[in-house]
């Protein structure tokens, strides 16, 4: 079927347009990246203003930087969980040993095991629920801890260089 064969719509919808553009724009054979003049004379093709382009590109910008924020809180996220299971491993196998040495058998350890089961499944349904409030609140006071962290150190630097002098 050629593109003449095709039934084309009068109009498009804005969303339309969007996903219509972003098959072009991959399809097209590009010498590397576009640069800025050429995202500029794109919008001007468009009809779309230097201030609307200017708030789309801040938007597009502070998006980009959330979501690197959000990969590496999740990544800091699945390192803990790694942590935690690896404590909540050694202290049931430290028990288990203890009651099999203690000629007891299998017996008083596996309530051991059984809460320490449980504390990593619910540990692990935290970590990789990457949705919801409880994520957004988790999210949002790693943030603020990772901000005063910085703002420490910043001072911390600067009482240095400070003192230094």
């Amino acid at each position: 079927m050629t593109g003449s064969d095709l039934n084309h719509p009068p109009t498009y919808q804005p969303e339309e347009i969007q996903q219509i553009l972003q098959i072009a724009i991959a399809q097209q054979d590009y010498d590397g990246e576009l640069t800025r003049q050429q995202l500029l004379e794109i919008a001007a093709e468009m009809e779309i203003s230097p201030e609307k382009l200017y708030l789309a590109e801040q938007a597009w910008l502070e998006k980009k930087q959330t979501d690197q924020l959000h990969q590496e809180f999740d990544a800091y996220r699945k390192e803990q969980f790694q942590q935690k299971t690896i404590k909540y491993l050694v202290i049931t196998f430290f028990f288990i040993g203890l009651d099999l040495i203690s000629g007891g058998g299998f017996s008083w350890s596996r309530y051991i095991l059984l809460f320490t089961s449980a504390g990593v499944a619910f540990n692990a349904w935290q970590v990789f629920q990457p949705k919801g409030v409880a994520y957004q609140r988790a999210f949002e006071r790693w943030e603020r801890n990772r901000q005063i962290k910085n703002t420490l150190q910043g001072i911390w630097t600067t009482v240095q260089k400070a003192l230094q002098a």
